[in-house]
């Protein structure tokens, strides 16, 4: 039988209703957020709290973990923090199981009583009955006339006028005299209610001391990485020589499950090492079983060696750094009063046609709402005025709003586009600020012109933007090649073949603005190459040369890069072929004397191919008289009478064959040993051949 309807009122009078903590239940809102742009954000939250409080915040499953890691609590007025508890990830049918009633597996009312039996109850029945419980036993009863048979419940009751059995259906209430078994069924009934936000875990602070006081919680937790956007004006009648005007926007987001009021929000631009490591689930090492020895006597243990207590050891110190950092944690106990700057508007290019007004316009209607400053290895953005940001909501903020140096350029690469180069400009970065990687939006003279994007720029960086195709300008770069021998040297006999290559790119670079344009060429860099002309690039990279030039409005000009390359080639003449040392001998790029020295090689080298195919030439007709030799011996012993015609003519031939071959094992010997001669006196001259 399940807890039915009809039982719920019996199970809501066994658990009866815990007693309210001493503990009070407070609020401390959010009062400040620092962002980071590694996707993690510092939450601090500030408040006060009276006597014994506690502190209930809630957060996702997935952010307890970083909760457990970097929590940090305050108690600023002489009160203790007493600890932080929160629900288990174990499983709710095994944390059900660990209570003294345990309600896992939905149990009838008849298996919970079973669990108890022996405690003390009081029983309504309907009359009120006091006694302890026996168990519960299931019987079968027969009803007529319908001649059917049910199970029912039979709860036996221990009381003191004897043993008693009670039907379950006819029970009212239960009441469970024993506090403790009340207070267990209590703690898993919370659970179960708990278990239900699956998505969501209570966090509780158990703060405890005297009086009013004020407490801080802090951590770190994921969150969005904070972008920024920019603007960026040319031109302008009020706008200096080689100047821009920057504004600079960071979006914010708050996807907490707390809303931001007046939140002292601070951006960090860096990338502090974060990760997640798993302290919520519970761990479990298995444990080896160790069966009892019953008959086995204890062997005398030996132990290795330790180290003597009297040895000095090294005392670690913090480093400088460590400390910094724990300084870093000190916070003051009240936060300053931070005056509001009034409400920021933006009034873009948007209906603005004449440029002075428009950089006017966007200078004087957004003022930065950001103080910024270096913060160890990071650069921090304050923002001045309190935020306020309800959850689930984004928010653009004014971070950087004056003039930056900026001057107009063309930027031509020929592997992005082969004709024309792209609008552009240098940017230096001497706002005194950090500025994140971004989109920029770009207007010139009253009208939008493109967009670009740029990277990490530190205070004072140049860097190279561009964000039009400049199409009054066009580019047509053609190459050519030489190379010649520099030297060539023989050492023990190995050739030392020295080549410079020489590389031109010419840009023919056509003005069809009626203003001069200043042109950068990004010529690719190779690491063998050596820059010949121009002396110096106006500012190179691991992959590029950036070179600057000046083409007056309407003209044409050639911009000419010279690079040479030298390369070093070895040939071991011994193993080189005939063909590829005679190449050394008529290539007139090579000295005379070395030419020599290396056609002597030649010489003897065919004088020992010779040698050795004359050898080769021997052994042939040896082997050729072998087999003659070895036919006629087969066909001297076809014949019976060793003094026939047959035998004796085939007897002749093999004498002959014989002498023959003695005479040219003879000849065979004297060119082998020319062979050997030769060969000795080759080696010889290549191993002392030293030509430079």
């Amino acid at each position: 039988m399940k807890i039915t309807a009809s039982l719920l009122a019996i199970v809501a009078c066994m658990a009866m209703v815990a007693p309210a903590s001493a503990a009070e239940e407070t609020t401390v809102p959010v009062t400040k957020v620092t962002a980071f742009s590694s996707g993690v954000a510092y939450f601090e939250h500030n408040g006060e709290v009276t006597g014994d409080a506690e502190v209930l915040l809630k957060f996702k499953v997935g952010q307890i973990n970083d909760i457990l890691k970097s929590m940090v609590l305050m108690d600023l007025d002489g009160g203790n923090i007493t600890g932080v508890t929160y629900a288990s990830r174990d499983p709710v049918s095994r944390a059900l199981k660990s209570f003294g009633i345990d309600i896992s597996g939905d149990p009838t009312l008849g298996k919970l009583l079973k669990q108890i039996r022996g405690a003390t109850v009081v029983i309504s029945a309907p009359v009120k009955i006091t006694g302890k419980i026996l168990g519960v036993e299931t019987k079968t009863k027969h009803i007529l006339p319908a001649n059917t048979l049910i199970r029912q419940e039979i709860l036996n009751l221990l009381t003191n006028k004897g043993i008693k059995a009670l039907p379950l259906d006819t029970i009212s209430d239960i009441k469970l005299a024993d506090e403790k078994l009340n207070t267990e069924l209590n703690k898993a009934l919370a659970l179960l209610v708990e278990s239900r936000d699956s998505n969501r875990k209570p966090v509780k602070i158990n703060f405890t001391g005297k009086g009013k006081r004020g407490v801080r919680i802090g951590y770190i937790n994921e969150a969005p990485v904070w972008k920024t956007s920019y603007r960026l004006v040319l031109g302008g009648k009020e706008q200096k020589k080689d100047k821009a005007f920057m504004q600079g926007w960071a979006i914010v987001e708050n996807t907490s499950d707390f809303d931001w009021e007046k939140v002292q929000l601070t951006l960090v631009s860096g990338r502090p090492i974060s990760f997640i490591q798993d302290l919520y689930t519970p761990l479990y090492v298995p444990r080896p079983v160790v069966r009892p020895q019953m008959y086995a006597s204890l062997r005398p243990q030996t132990y290795d060696e330790g180290i003597a207590a009297e040895k000095k050891m090294f005392a670690l110190k913090p480093s400088p750094a460590r400390a910094r950092g724990t300084r870093a944690y000190e916070m003051r106990r009240k936060t300053k009063g931070i005056p509001s700057s009034g409400a920021v508007a933006s009034r873009l290019a948007g209906g603005i046609a004449d440029e002075a007004e428009m950089g006017k316009s966007i200078r004087s209607s957004v003022r930065s709402v950001a103080a910024a400053k270096a913060v160890g290895e990071l650069f921090s953005y304050q923002i001045k005025t309190p935020v306020t940001l309800p959850r689930r909501k984004s928010a653009m903020l004014p971070i950087i709003n004056q003039d930056v140096s900026g001057r107009k350029v063309s930027i031509y690469n020929q592997s992005v586009m082969a004709k024309h180069p792209l609008n552009g400009l240098w940017l230096t970065n001497d706002t005194k600020l950090s500025l994140l990687a971004g989109p920029v939006t770009v207007f010139d003279g009253g009208t939008y012109a493109g967009d670009a994007q740029i990277g990490n720029l530190s205070a004072k960086d140049k860097r190279l933007l561009s964000y039009a195709i400049d199409l009054k300008v066009k580019v047509d770069p053609t190459e050519s090649s030489t190379s010649k021998i520099t030297s060539v040297k023989i050492v023990r006999g190995v050739i030392y073949v020295t080549r410079k290559y020489e590389y031109k790119k010419s840009y023919v670079i056509k003005n069809k603005a009626d203003a001069k344009r200043t042109l950068v060429i990004e010529h690719p860099r190779r690491s063998e190459r050596k820059l010949i002309s121009p002396d110096e690039p106006a500012e190179k990279t691991s992959k590029v040369y950036r070179f600057e030039t000046d083409v007056p409005a309407g003209k044409t000009g050639k911009f000419v890069v010279a690079e040479e390359q030298v390369t070093s080639q070895s040939t071991g003449i011994w193993r080189s072929s005939v063909g590829t040392l005679t190449w050394y001998t008529t290539n007139r790029e090579i000295l005379p004397k070395v030419r020599e020295a290396i056609a002597e090689a030649i010489r003897r080298k065919n004088a020992l191919t010779a040698a050795e195919r004359k050898v080769k030439e021997i052994e042939r007709q040896i082997a050729t008289l072998n087999r003659d030799q070895q036919r006629n011996r087969s066909n001297m012993g076809s014949f019976r009478s060793t003094s026939s015609t047959g035998y004796k003519r085939f007897a002749k031939k093999v004498l002959d064959i014989e002498t023959k071959i003695e005479e040219l094992q003879a000849e065979l010997d004297e060119a082998r040993a020319n062979v050997k001669s030769l060969r000795k006196l080759l080696e010889d001259y290549i191993s002392k051949m030293n030509v430079d």
